[in-house]
């Protein structure tokens, strides 16, 4: 029997039924589910609603329903509409008549929101951890890095002299702004809706505060109507989630890159690779590459719950019943994200050499050689000229600028002397970078002290 045939006959047709019904999906709220009604059921023994043995028959029915569900001991039956159909239902079944008590003063409206709620919460403790693993192998491998020359880039062109170590720890930095942004999102979307009803609250005395409390909610919706019809949770953390990814897909792209023979400045592992089926040479970087493919498809699931809801009038629609298959989705898919990412980068390969050879063929210390004549007190303008002019001759001649003998530097300018290749040193131009934020080796030693710091409160 389904719970809205009073009125109705509650008979569907068969398609209509199979598209109405949402247990495949909802079926992972099944915990939740009971959490929530035990906690209501709770209440209405408190405030007199049912009686107290009427209270203590019904929790230990829910009770024993989790423990089954547990201990695989029983499943969870599709044939129901949805899962809180499913668990009154299966609660009937094991207490008789008396169960059905157990949605006095609520809705299915205010229910479902607060499961949804109740799971989203638990998942976003999950991510964190997956993050914060994401974020030490990170932090491993820039340990190990923090000598390791590289370019950095701008457009994709060789710019200026980084360490590799300087490179991971930009990466980190947007773990971490993800770890706050989980962490303030958990704490705005904790607003206990149950007690809302349907629309318009209840006629019962029950009693709110309690329920928050015991489901750990740090505080109540303050509109009923507001409190069922309310999505901005499931959006607001599709959108985090989302960001997540963009900066997997970045890393992602990265990696690809680097690990192209054009670069080869890192290998990544056979564990995270494939090969060609005609081609016995390739190795391909197929799970970064499915990586930065699924960013796309979370994307799209934030967009999927944005125009669900952005026409919807008061309070509570039958299209809110799409508001988790994204959802859940996104959460299973960043959560394997975070996880593969973590291990390619435990395991990834770093070709020093490579990366040295390169930053010095894209001529990454002209700049120095500019800023060694601004240090004798010419403009820079001026200094960035000559600089341009040494680095075309370099080109031309197939050298690097540490390469070019000084009578070349003198033909330029006479402020160059002999200590002009110790300002051009690659490892000097890096170290002298030592401002905030820069790629020296006791700033990128800081910046790694400062996301483990962050990763322990």
């Amino acid at each position: 029997m389904k719970l809205w045939s009073g009125m109705l006959s509650g008979e569907l047709d068969k398609l209509a039924e199979e598209f109405n019904d949402s247990i495949k999906i909802d079926k992972r709220l099944v915990y939740c589910d009971i959490e929530g009604s035990i906690a209501h059921v709770e209440m209405l023994g408190k405030n007199n609603i049912i009686s107290n043995e009427e209270k203590e028959k019904i929790i230990t029915g829910l009770s024993l329903i989790y423990k089954n569900l547990k201990e695989g001991k029983e499943e969870v039956n599709e044939s129901y509409e949805d899962i809180h159909t499913f668990v009154e239902a299966r609660l009937i079944e094991e207490i008789g008549p008396v169960g059905k008590k157990m949605h006095t003063a609520r809705s299915r409206n205010d229910q479902v929101t607060t499961d949804f709620k109740l799971y989203l919460r638990d998942e976003c403790e999950n991510i964190l951890e997956d993050i914060k693993d994401y974020l030490a192998s990170l932090i491993k491998l820039a340990e190990k890095n923090t000598k390791t020359i590289m370019p950095g880039y701008t457009h994709l062109q060789a710019a200026q002299a980084v360490t590799f170590a300087h490179h991971l720890m930009a990466y980190a930095m947007m773990g971490l702004r993800d770890i706050e942004r989980i962490k303030f999102f958990r704490q705005r979307m904790n607003e206990l809706p149950l007690g809302a009803c349907a629309l318009a609250g209840t006629t019962y005395d029950i009693d709110r505060d309690f329920v928050k409390d015991k489901l750990g909610f740090t505080s109540l919706m303050q509109n009923s109507m507001d409190a069922v019809s309310d999505r901005d949770y499931v959006i607001e953390l599709s959108s985090i989630i989302s960001l997540i990814s963009i900066h997997l897909s970045r890393l992602s792209e990265e990696l690809i890159i680097f690990s192209s023979q054009p670069y080869s400045f890192v290998r990544i592992d056979d564990k995270y690779s494939t090969g060609s089926s005609i081609m016995p040479q390739k190795k391909n970087p197929d799970m970064a590459e499915l990586i930065r493919a699924k960013a796309a498809r979370l994307i799209a699931n934030t967009n999927q719950s944005m125009v669900m809801m952005k026409g919807l009038p008061l309070a509570y629609s039958k299209d809110m019943q799409e508001d988790k298959e994204g959802i859940f989705e996104s959460i299973d898919t960043i959560r394997a994200m975070l996880k593969i990412m973590a291990g390619q980068i435990e395991s990834l390969k770093v070709n020093k050499e490579k990366m040295l050879a390169a930053s010095k063929e894209g001529y990454l210390n002209a700049t120095d050689v500019a800023d060694y004549l601004v240090g004798k007190n010419l403009s820079f303008r001026d200094a960035h000229h000559i600089s341009a002019r040494l680095v075309k001759y370099a080109m031309e001649k197939n050298l690097c600028l540490e390469d070019l003998p000084l009578e070349i530097y003198k033909n330029e300018s006479d402020l160059f002397e002999e200590d002009i290749y110790q300002a051009i040193d690659l490892y000097t131009s890096v170290n002298k970078r030592d401002s905030l934020g820069g790629p020296s080796e006791k700033e990128v030693l800081r910046q790694i002290a400062y996301v483990k710091e962050k990763l322990e409160r």
